[in-house]
């Protein structure tokens, strides 16, 4: 019995939880500089260039594009800091010639601390001929040549696996031979594995090397037995004190492959709904141990399996997990971010810019919008949320007293991002004449919720019109009223 693959969005985290781990974490996983990824495009006509980035749940996502690269030409495209290091995808949608339809392929790139140059022909870009970087590059040289020895590694241990696997006799002498060959091999290899990454340890590449330590496998016992022995010896090979580890696409594979292995063992949905609990919980007690981050990766991916599959029991044994203060999930780590950055937006410092298209398709721009009033307040809400619904019923009409309304000029920013959201943001906007109403396309994961480290709706930030500098950051519609007396 297989399972699906796990994708899970933490939803709610303990507020003192986060703040004790943003207190007492010193460690990052961030690059001290920005990248350039600088590509010279041949051998097609054109082709489009998108630069895809993973994300937490094992999905490769969009963060550049390029349109209409001719062939000959070049083209940079600059890779934030915070991206760093990590796997991406560098993807090519190209045309042979000016009528033929654009063809996809794609090529996986290894980005750290260097600047890179690619030369590559889209149609054949996983050959070595036809892409390759600049003589001093690491990442993905270091690699290529850990691929192709690894291959060779693997070769004769494979052989053996198979002869073990399938070979009938297995109380002969040879078949007792065969096993202490191949656990000589398998020691040596896993030794190999252990002894290049050593060698290349400033790399970020020796973060999947972890991923093919072969664990110790029974072969005179049961094929139960044998299956048991691989959990066992699952994580053997695992440093869960490297961060880098979830910046690779690898660990989802990985992960579903110990899972599926409880999964042989399950012949019942009974059966699957005790052991797989017992999965997440030795996996993440291994986990644990490790940095904080790989350890709320493990979490996360098991919530998403335990939801998906409508396993109860499963998502009640992550419940001290998840309150652990030393357990950071994807969404703590984003709550914990913008704790650190909420320090900088206080009383006298500067807004962040704001440049957005209004309904009706014309810009506005913070910086460049001059209003008569002495006050702009800046409104995140969203029409979904009753706290919002509750403030804007207030707050209009408040605002809309004669004493008032030359006073404070109101740009009201909607987080709502489905399409009920958006039409019920429509209706409400109707009635709220005068704001100036905007509308991000992603919500609370936009660059403008980041920017003021918007964590939950409603949020009031109240500027002075002419500086644009923060003069307070009401909760209340009380303490709004204050700020401006």
């Amino acid at each position: 019995m297989s399972v699906k693959r796990f994708f899970y969005h933490v939803e709610r985290m303990a507020f003192i939880a986060v703040l004790h781990f943003y207190l007492t974490s010193g460690t990052s996983v961030a690059q001290v500089r920005d990248v350039e990824l600088t590509i010279h495009l041949r051998g097609v006509y054109e082709s489009k260039v998108s630069l895809l980035a993973l994300s937490g749940a094992g999905l490769f996502k969009p963060i550049a594009e390029v349109q209409g690269l001719k062939d000959g030409t070049t083209t940079s495209i600059a890779i934030s800091k915070d991206k760093l290091p990590g796997e991406f995808v560098l993807r090519f949608d190209y045309k042979e010639t000016d009528v033929s339809t654009p063809y996809p392929s794609e090529k996986t790139i290894f980005i750290n601390d260097q600047n890179l140059e690619l030369w590559v022909s889209p149609k054949y870009c996983n050959n070595t001929d036809s892409a390759y970087f600049q003589p001093d590059e690491k990442e993905n040289r270091a690699y290529m040549r850990f691929s192709n020895e690894n291959s060779k590694q693997k070769e004769k241990l494979g052989v053996l696996q198979n002869f073990l696997m399938n070979y009938d006799d297995t109380g002969s002498l040879l078949y007792q031979q065969g096993i202490l060959e191949y656990e000589k091999r398998r020691e040596a290899y896993n030794q190999w594995l252990k002894t290049r990454a050593e060698k290349d340890k400033p790399l970020f590449i020796t973060n999947l090397y972890g991923f093919h330590h072969v664990p110790q496998i029974p072969w005179e016992g049961t094929e139960n037995e044998r299956i048991q022995s691989l959990i066992d010896h699952y994580f053997d090979g695992m440093d869960f004190n490297s961060p880098f580890l979830i910046k690779t696409s690898n660990i989802n594979k990985w992960m579903d492959g110990y899972v599926n292995l409880y999964g042989q063992l399950s012949t019942t949905i009974a059966l699957r709904d005790s052991l797989f609990p017992l999965a997440g919980k030795t996996a993440i007690e291994k986990a644990r141990k490790g940095d904080p981050r790989v350890y709320g990766w493990v979490v996360d991916y098991f919530y998403r399996g335990y939801e998906t599959n409508g396993i109860d029991a499963g998502i009640k044994i992550l419940e001290p997990y998840i309150n652990d203060t030393n357990c950071l999930t994807s969404k703590r780590q984003e709550i914990a971010r913008r704790l650190k950055g909420m320090e900088t937006l206080v009383a006298g410092s500067q807004a962040p810019d704001i440049i957005l298209e209004d309904p009706e398709g014309v810009l506005f721009e913070l910086y460049k919008f001059n209003p008569k009033a002495a006050y702009i307040l800046i409104l995140f809400w969203s029409a979904d949320c009753s706290h919002c619904v509750e403030l804007t019923e207030k707050l209009y009409p408040f605002l809309r007293q004669p004493e008032y309304l030359q006073k404070i000029e109101v740009v009201a920013i909607s987080l709502d991002e489905t399409e009920t959201e958006i039409e019920s943001w429509g209706r409400k906007i109707a009635e709220m004449k005068g704001w100036k109403h905007l509308c991000v396309k992603e919500g609370i994961r936009s660059k403008e919720a980041a920017d003021y480290f918007v964590l939950a709706t409603p949020v009031m930030i109240l500027l002075d019109a002419g500086t644009k500098k923060v003069i307070a950051v009401p909760n209340t519609l009380n303490e709004l009223k204050k700020a401006i007396q």
